[in-house]
């Protein structure tokens, strides 16, 4: 362990062990509990601090709500050549989403292309690790999820349609690096919101808004998230809702705002195996890649960064100097260290 800015940072393998230990002893079996820190950590190697282990003591609430089903058993339901649809049964997240990963990689290594939609899941993470886990196989990939209303619907002063994030993977030659898109089609991700509480920092101006629709600087009083690029943010998570939600006959949006209630989640994950193409794919995703990297920095800019470059570059320094953790996320951490009698590692305290 090692203070960094007034954090303190600690070494991902002893942090991924605590994660699953508090998921394990909050109602996770030990295998989702794995599964589970192993996202959150992953998020966190790459510097995405919200989507990492600030999550847990939620993800452990909701197992304490009912919300998260420890005792799942995902299985398909049903599906059509290339096309499989899995009811995770309110499963962890991480869990639902690896299984639609491996069965969208396995529909694609037969039919060339494979699309694996699962309903009734919870909050599944940083979902360009799903992505990437297929692009590591040498396909393309793509995943989305959806959920509740979050996010202000363009046009509106309410929540009308939910964050929905999308990634898309391409691979390279180096399995570790494929071209990694993962975005949210909000103006920021709602944990970035969740971190900036836990740092005690305001947000920027355009990020969310209070309970009366007006903007707000203050992550305490934000009641929902700005949708990305105004109308073309929430066109594009209204979509997702299509893709993953309608199409597996767990709408979420529609049932909110007209009945009242919360269906949970679902998600997808498409893959493509390049080779059903007939073409050299990865060489020309390396072509691509060395193009867009001969571009000249604009002014002020050192470099010319392609998707998902930033973070593997972070991984990269993360996993030798440790990931730090902010002071918000520490003490939550270890408050819920000490509910559920958890070691913690040495130096974290």
């Amino acid at each position: 362990m090692a203070e960094v800015s007034g954090m303190v940072a600690i070494d991902a393998g002893s942090l991924r062990t605590f994660a699953a230990d508090l998921l394990g002893a909050g109602g996770f079996s030990a295998d989702q509990a794995e599964q589970t820190a192993d996202v959150l950590v992953w998020a966190n190697l790459r510097g995405a601090d919200s989507h990492g282990v600030l999550r847990i003591p939620r993800y452990v609430e909701m197992v304490e709500l009912g919300l998260i089903n420890p005792e799942a058993e995902p299985r398909q339901v049903s599906g059509k050549g290339a096309v499989a649809v899995i009811d995770a049964q309110r499963a962890p997240g991480a869990v639902a989403m690896n299984l639609a990963a491996r069965t969208a990689a396995q529909l694609s290594d037969l039919h060339g292309i494979g699309w694996c939609a699962v309903r009734a899941i919870t909050h599944a993470g940083a979902i360009g690790y799903y992505a990437q886990q297929v692009a590591r196989r040498g396909h393309v990939a793509i995943a989305m999820t959806a959920s509740k209303p979050l996010m202000i619907y363009h046009g509106s002063r309410a929540e009308g349609v939910s964050t929905n994030p999308i990634a898309i993977a391409a691979p390279t030659t180096d399995p570790d690096r494929p071209l990694l898109l993962d975005m949210s089609t909000a103006s920021v991700a709602i944990g970035k919101i969740m971190a900036a509480k836990d740092a005690g920092k305001p947000i920027p101006p355009g990020w969310g808004v209070d309970e009366k629709g007006e903007g707000t600087t203050d992550p305490r009083k934000v009641k929902a998230v700005l949708p990305m690029a105004g109308a073309k943010g929430s066109g594009l998570s209204l979509m997702i809702e299509v893709l993953a939600s309608l199409m597996v006959a767990n709408p979420l949006i529609s049932v909110a705002l007209t009945e009242g209630r919360d269906p949970g989640g679902n998600g997808l994950v498409a893959a493509l195996d390049p080779s059903a193409f007939g073409n050299e794919f990865t060489r020309e995703v390396d072509r691509l890649r060395s193009a867009i990297k001969d571009l000249p920095p604009a002014a002020g800019s050192s470099d010319v960064y392609l998707p998902g470059e930033r973070g593997f570059d972070e991984m990269e320094k993360r996993s030798s100097t440790g990931v730090p953790l902010v002071q918000g996320t520490r003490s939550r951490l270890l408050a819920l260290a000490k509910k559920l009698n958890v070691a913690v590692p040495q130096g974290l305290a």
